[in-house]
């Protein structure tokens, strides 16, 4: 169970760089889904609207659906969450392993967004929830993100390029 819930990890890290990447110039990120098929095959939905709520609903309601048939999924959104520095900027990353005891993970990854006065910046991802794994093993779940990140090549040049990690 516990590898099945890195390789969601990993395809995280992978849409996370995604979104990161897409937010890195001062844009709202649109609410995406990517997931990955039997055959290890990857794809990506958006959900646009006029109501940013209302396309994260659809999100919602899809990634719970997995109308695809995915082994595993991962929704994308733009949210604020609260830190001990106040509210912040931050994608929200739901993950899915589909399966006979299905199992889910979601994070937050803090960011700063361009239009603040010291520019943009990404700080450490937090663990929010990990439902279906008894002993979430959050080092390993860690390490996978990353490589995940790592392997969207040019996402992830940008968040390393703002990696703030006092957050």
């Amino acid at each position: 169970m516990l590898i099945t819930m890195r390789e969601t990890a990993r395809l995280a890290g992978f849409f996370a760089a995604h979104g990161i990447w897409s937010v890195a110039d001062g844009g709202t990120l649109t609410p995406l889904m990517g997931y990955e098929q039997a055959d290890g095959s990857r794809g990506l939905d958006r959900f646009a609207a006029d109501d940013t709520a209302e396309a994260v609903r659809a999100g919602q309601d899809a990634l719970r659906a997995n109308q695809r048939g995915s082994v595993r999924a991962v929704l994308v959104t733009d949210a604020y969450i609260q830190l001990d520095v106040g509210r912040t900027d931050a994608l929200i990353v739901e993950g899915v392993e589909y399966g006979p005891a299905r199992q889910s993970m979601t994070m937050a990854i803090p960011y700063r967004p361009q239009s603040s006065p010291h520019g943009f910046a990404v700080y450490r991802p937090k663990f929010v929830e990990v439902i279906g794994v008894n002993e979430p093993d959050y080092g390993a779940f860690a390490d996978a993100f990353f490589v995940g990140v790592d392997s969207h090549e040019q996402a992830a040049a940008v968040w390393n390029a703002h990696l703030d990690q006092t957050r």
